[in-house]
């Protein structure tokens, strides 16, 4: 254990020296300052609209810092040829993995930490409403979706030529997962066999992140969520995360650490 926290320090540290981080902060800013604007108008709707665009801004700007850190994160220490001395210590590759995987995970976690605390203050004070489980519960769930697209993203990592390549899979499957994987089952039904079949095979085997989004909630004060919801979400987003590093942990194994 002591090894894959220091592996996942490492990583957090490298995300934070990049440009990444400054990124998040320059975001959450505009964030903020989009939403001190508010009181320029004198609808009280607007405040939804505002607070609709920032959940947006944060969705994509975490799964933006999420997938494009864990890209680059096995084929950076390949190029760089760092991974055979970390190999010879010795490190399994196992621990790489989860290492990898849990620096990815926490960084991108202290980045949405930044962006709900400042929606939070910003928002509270425009409204004078501060419903903190809500947006705990947002954070989290999203949060354990990130886990998800981490796994997934390390996975496709170890068996991508370029961490280029690795970016543009990882999110064109996202974005189709949560645009339309929801609506799977319903498409399927209007098709004929063996589409039907194809559609549902793919509608009960993909991790469907679209769960996790309460945006809504949030936006238009829908209040909170059943918290035995959230706990099943949580083992859902685990399962699926569990299986996708273990496919890593497998592909890497197996893979050559000169190709």
């Amino acid at each position: 254990m002591n090894t894959i926290l220091a592996l996942s320090g490492v990583v957090i540290k490298e995300m934070y020296r990049r440009k990444d981080f400054y990124v998040l902060f320059v975001l959450t800013a505009l964030i903020t300052i989009a939403a001190g604007a508010v009181n320029f108008f004198h609808d009280p709707k607007i405040v939804r609209y505002v607070k609709d665009i920032c959940m947006l801004l944060i969705w994509v700007s975490a799964l933006l810092v999420a997938i494009v850190t864990t890209a680059r994160q096995i084929p950076a220490e390949r190029e760089s040829r760092t991974i055979f001395p970390l190999l010879a210590k010795p490190v399994t590759r196992w621990q790489v993995i989860v290492g990898k995987f849990l620096g990815c995970w926490l960084a991108t976690g202290l980045a949405l930490l930044v962006f709900y605390v400042f929606f939070a203050i910003i928002t509270g004070s425009r409204e004078q409403h501060w419903p903190w489980l809500t947006y705990l519960q947002a954070l989290w769930l999203q949060w354990v979706m990130i886990a998800v697209v981490i796994a997934l993203s390390l996975c496709v990592s170890i068996f991508s030529a370029a961490p280029s390549s690795t970016t543009t899979i990882c999110f064109i499957t996202v974005a189709g997962i949560l645009m339309v994987g929801g609506h799977l089952n319903t498409v399927a039904l209007r098709q004929s066999q063996p589409l039907q079949n194809i559609f549902y095979t793919i509608y009960f085997l993909i991790p469907h992140l679209e769960w996790f989004d309460i945006r809504d909630r949030v936006v238009y004060d829908w209040g909170l969520v059943d918290w035995l919801d959230c706990l099943l979400a949580s083992v859902y987003a685990a399962v699926y995360a569990g299986l996708f590093l273990l496919l890593a942990w497998l592909g890497f194994r197996r893979k050559s650490l000169n190709t």
